[in-house]
């Protein structure tokens, strides 16, 4: 059994069938991976991943524990992070007070906003902020505003304030989304690098097959709502149900 269980899990918005019957399961400290071509459901699969949908049918299970109906802060209580595919930070705030939030609202037991003012105080939290934006190598830009940034230190900087709270899963939403390939190549290596260094499973919903491939251990691929196979990567590259789901785009996987 798996850290993360999902079975038998439908969602329909109208006549639209967005999932139908999905079942998956994550084995703990690896790197799995959710692919497809657009349309096939990934989106709303990781929204019913994180609680932010409810599958009409089915069960989502995090460590023998049900994500389902939980309110944001208490998934992340939970022991899950998601990235999100587009950053989510404190554009004007700089880097530096972006990273003490999550520090600050760990400690205080939920996720959510503090004021700034008055969190700098607490010498551990600095400690720890500090620390993180080392980790990351992006000490040197503390002082940023985070919204001058590049989308690659930006993804960083969200990483960073993901693993502030110390998550046993971490979700990551096509997390190389618009980047150039330089940035791209960069957070392969941090995830690696994270992988490597931390007791942490990891789920990537991606298009770039180049980043799947470079960091998956097991993949499922999805097609109009449905898996339609799970395998190591070797496996994957050449099975013909892929081939048709991606009519021709996994020439390049």
């Amino acid at each position: 059994m798996g850290i993360l269980e999902v079975k038998n899990v439908n969602k329909r918005f109208g006549g639209l069938q967005a999932l139908g019957d999905v079942n998956l399961s994550v084995a703990e400290n690896t790197v799995h991976a959710i692919i497809g071509p657009n349309g096939a459901g990934k989106s709303t699969l990781l929204n019913v991943l994180v609680g932010k949908l409810i599958p009409d049918t089915g069960s989502v299970m995090f460590d023998g524990q049900s994500v389902l109906g939980r309110k944001p802060f208490e998934i992340n209580q939970m022991g899950i992070s998601r990235v999100f595919q587009t950053p989510e930070i404190f554009g004007d705030l700089s880097v530096m007070e972006n990273m003490l939030i999550p520090c600050f609202a760990k400690r205080d037991g939920a996720f959510r906003m503090h004021a700034i003012e008055g969190i700098g105080h607490e010498k551990d939290i600095i400690e720890k902020a500090k620390s993180m934006l080392e980790e990351m190598n992006l000490y040197d830009k503390r002082e940023m505003h985070a919204s001058s940034m590049s989308r690659g230190d930006k993804r960083r900087l969200e990483i960073a304030m993901c693993l502030s709270q110390q998550p046993r899963l971490l979700l990551l939403d096509e997390p190389t989304a618009g980047m150039a390939r330089a940035d791209t190549n960069n957070t392969i290596d941090l995830l690696k690098q994270i992988k490597e260094e931390r007791d942490i499973t990891i789920c990537i919903i991606e298009h770039d097959m180049h980043v799947v491939f470079s960091l998956a251990e097991r993949i499922t691929v999805l097609a109009q709502g449905t898996p339609l196979v799970e395998d190591t990567p070797d496996n994957i590259k050449g099975h013909p149900k892929v081939k048709e789901a991606y009519l021709g785009e996994t020439q390049d996987v």
